[in-house]
């Protein structure tokens, strides 16, 4: 059978499946791809607002506003919001459809933290999108996100196909930067206080997670 994919959009759509009880998310919200490993929640300090960008289904919008924080998704899949809209708005989430740095331009809306997991900050380049995060975060409010650490030796977009190699040809790009690099790009996009570190993966020789963080300067 034939890939259906031939969009972006619908290579974030192949992600829409599953529900998730809300009694399972009290331990829903983690940055690492290994499951209750690494820091939580508490990266982001104590947010009133909270934004993330590429929020999938939703369930780590869904698990901050169950603790109080009034917390917004952007995805880009229609499939995914729709699911993430159904399951969690009534417990106060809510969830916009469309691209991360349009919707980051067109709002004047600000937050307190901003975060993506495995999610936006890796497809966008960071030149273009970090100062939009910026000019949206209140001051003394925090980015933090994550993603696979970066293969040694790279550096800038990585191509990728999205169809796979028999496909249509669907690509994205992922960015790659070691965390030292992370860090200058944080302060060149007015950041402070950027901290950018791999945490190790539970097994030796697995595959670790690239975890950041950054602090916009109170004015």
């Amino acid at each position: 059978m034939a890939n259906p994919t031939s969009t972006v959009t619908e290579y974030w759509d192949r992600y829409a499946s599953g529900v998730t009880a809300e009694s399972d998310l009290d331990a829903a919200f983690g940055w690492t791809q290994w499951e209750h490993h690494g820091p939580g929640r508490e990266l982001l300090g104590e947010p009133e607002t909270a934004l993330e960008l590429g929020c999938g289904r939703g369930i780590a919008v869904a698990a901050l506003s169950r603790a109080g924080v009034k917390a917004e998704g952007i995805d880009v899949s229609p499939i995914q919001v729709e699911q993430a809209r159904n399951q969690w708005e009534p417990l106060g989430a809510q969830f916009h459809q469309g691209e991360a740095m349009e919707f980051l331009r067109g709002t004047g809306q600000v937050w307190d933290a901003i975060y993506s997991v495995w999610a936006a900050v890796w497809f966008c380049d960071p030149h273009e999108l970090l100062p939009l995060v910026h000019d949206r975060i209140r001051p003394g409010g925090r980015l933090v996100f994550s993603h696979a650490e970066p293969v040694p030796g790279t550096s800038g977009p990585q191509g990728m196909y999205g169809a796979g190699f028999r496909g249509r040809r669907v690509w994205l790009h992922q960015w790659a930067a070691t965390p030292d690099e992370w860090e200058q790009l944080l302060h060149s996009a007015g950041f402070a206080h950027a901290h950018v570190w791999v945490e190790p993966a539970p097994q030796t020789d697995h595959v670790g997670t690239l975890i950041g963080t950054a602090t916009r300067r109170h004015t």
